[in-house]
């Protein structure tokens, strides 16, 4: 009446295998998901496609960021999330000095200066060289960067020159 059936124990331990490796996959698992990068594209898209000045934010739930001209890369904890730009080239602005291989005497702080709301005629003796540096900041390498808490998305024009800059 007490004794163990011999098959039950070898049920017994294959339902402790099964639970044990069950929870090793469990804890591998991200606890969140990825960030949503086709909101913010498409945060993007909708300034750069317009005709007239105008700006945008987006809030960000990632820790890190990578733009080039033609995509945007979230990545956090829960993974990454990418996506296409379909509108004009835009031009990302570092948030912190000499990045980008860019540097004050060539114009990086007045594309931050652009973005933050100060008008082109301010930060730039001329058009010619807003689309200079505009252009060069496309150019540099899209390296990955520490996310901020919100992007920020300004179209501009200066003479016949329009940007889309983000930062």
């Amino acid at each position: 009446m007490f004794e163990t059936n011999v098959d039950a124990t070898y049920a017994w331990l294959g339902l402790a295998l099964v639970s044990v490796a069950t929870a090793g996959v469990a804890a591998t698992l991200p606890t969140s998901p990825p960030p949503d990068a086709s909101g913010v594209a498409h945060t993007i898209d909708s300034v750069a496609d317009g005709t007239h000045p105008s700006t945008a934010e987006h809030g960000l739930a990632a820790n890190r960021i990578r733009l080039t001209e033609r995509s945007i890369a979230l990545q956090s904890d829960g993974g990454t999330g990418t996506a296409s730009l379909h509108g004009p080239k835009i031009t990302p602005v570092p948030a912190g000095r000499g990045s980008m291989g860019l540097n004050r005497t060539n114009g990086t702080d007045g594309l931050r200066r652009v973005l933050g709301g100060v008008p082109p005629s301010s930060a730039f003796d001329d058009p010619a060289t807003f689309a200079a540096i505009a252009e060069q900041a496309r150019d540099a390498d899209a390296a990955w960067r520490q996310a901020p808490e919100r992007l920020t998305v300004r179209r501009v024009h200066y003479g016949g020159v329009h940007v889309t800059l983000v930062g």
